[in-house]
């Protein structure tokens, strides 16, 4: 039974904490997720700057696929252009094969200068050399024929995987966006699944959903493709407790760390100039209003997201970005109350229940001994009317 809700994991991890801790946390959070029942748990890719720990993403959705029975795992994202595409085409079938076919394959230019510096790519050339990657892996993973193609990165002659997919009729992938035009066109272009960001970072404006889902219909549709709302990700932080005042608690000093010293002093972003104004010790309050973050109680959440559904016009999943602003006890109860209180408001996995009570309270005529046992308690008080 489907949720609709997801995680993204960069992961993000303060730094001072042992990395080889965060890790096995890392581990034991998406078989907690698992156990909720969750969609799917997506793992980013990151070389540098310390917060973001993994850099062999696959690796982790492979021992994450011998922990868990049922979530999907995906790559959040392969920066295509770090990679040669024989090789991300391997690695996702074989990953298919190790998760019985709950493997999703998330692709993207990448976004890190740091990660790009490191390995001689140029920042402006990214997006390009994404599109050429794009088709090439498509085919190698989910084709059937074989692949020659020439650019200046990379070679492939008669290239074709010898290994067979698990999944049919294919893999499913899907391409990031943080918020310009370039993804949604190119997912359209290719026939990909988008997942889009609903939170800016620190002091960027927010991204225009509903016009990103315009882009992505229209090159869907100039290139014979379907842009499906259902199979649509929308991505954003969250924390959410038994009360508003409670989520705050448990999430301020550590947005407050990932505020300043992640995208501040780590990314080199200009915070101060989107917390101009705001006293010290508000940051949280002042990000929650930007739409930085969703924080608070389940009603919170509810209207939040509901929010987001209407702005966007509405979309498939809503993956949380797992930032770990709170103690791992409290981000995992997080997870569990938006998956027991939540997702069910938008889910309808309550329905039948709902509606076998009502028809209950409808037809109590029908049930004699019943009615007159309910309408005693009700006169003794004991019951109200209703």
């Amino acid at each position: 039974m489907h949720s609709g809700i997801g995680v993204f994991l960069s992961p993000l991890h303060a730094p001072g904490q042992d990395p080889h801790l965060t890790i096995r946390r890392d581990l034991q959070l998406v078989e907690h997720l698992d156990e909720l029942n969750y969609d799917e748990v997506w793992f980013g890719e990151h070389h540098s700057l310390a917060w973001p720990t993994i850099g062999a993403a696959e690796t982790l959705i492979a021992a994450a696929a011998e922990r868990t029975t049922q979530i999907k795992l995906a790559s959040g994202v392969v920066p295509l252009p770090f990679h040669h595409p024989y090789h991300v085409a391997t690695r996702a079938i074989l990953l298919d094969h190790l998760t019985r076919g709950r493997y999703i394959l998330g692709v993207g230019p990448g976004a890190t200068p740091n990660d790009s510096y490191q390995l001689g790519v140029d920042q402006d050339e990214l997006k390009r050399m994404a599109s050429e990657a794009i088709p090439v892996v498509r085919e190698l993973v989910n084709g059937e024929g074989r692949v020659s193609a020439k650019t200046d990165w990379f070679v492939l002659q008669d290239a074709k995987m010898q290994l067979p997919r698990y999944t049919r009729p294919g893999i499913e992938m899907a391409i990031s966006s943080i918020g310009s035009p370039n993804s949604p066109k190119v997912a359209g272009q290719f026939g990909l699944n988008l997942v889009s960001w609903g939170a800016p970072p620190p002091g960027v404006p927010a991204a225009d959903l509903a016009q990103q889902w315009r882009y992505f219909e229209e090159s869907a549709e100039e290139h014979g493709n379907v842009a499906d709302r259902a199979k649509w990700r929308v991505v954003v932080p969250l924390h959410i407790a038994e009360t508003r005042d409670e989520a705050f608690r448990d999430s301020r000093e550590g947005f407050s760390n990932w505020l300043w010293n992640y995208w501040g002093k780590a990314a080199g972003f200009d915070v101060a100039a989107s917390m101009e104004g705001v006293a010290p010790g508000k940051e949280l309050e002042a990000g929650v209003e930007q739409g930085l973050a969703i924080v608070g109680s389940v009603d919170d959440a509810v209207e939040a997201i509901g929010k987001l559904r209407e702005q966007t016009g509405g979309f498939g999943s809503f993956l949380v970005y797992g930032m770990n602003w709170a103690s791992f006890e409290q981000t995992k109860r997080s997870y569990a109350l938006l998956a027991e209180q939540v997702a069910p408001r938008f889910s309808g996995t309550t329905a039948r229940g709902d509606e076998s009570i009502q028809w209950s309270v409808d037809n109590r005529h029908l049930f004699p001994h019943t009615a007159a046992r309910r309408e005693r308690l009700e006169r003794e008080g004991k019951v109200t009317a209703g």
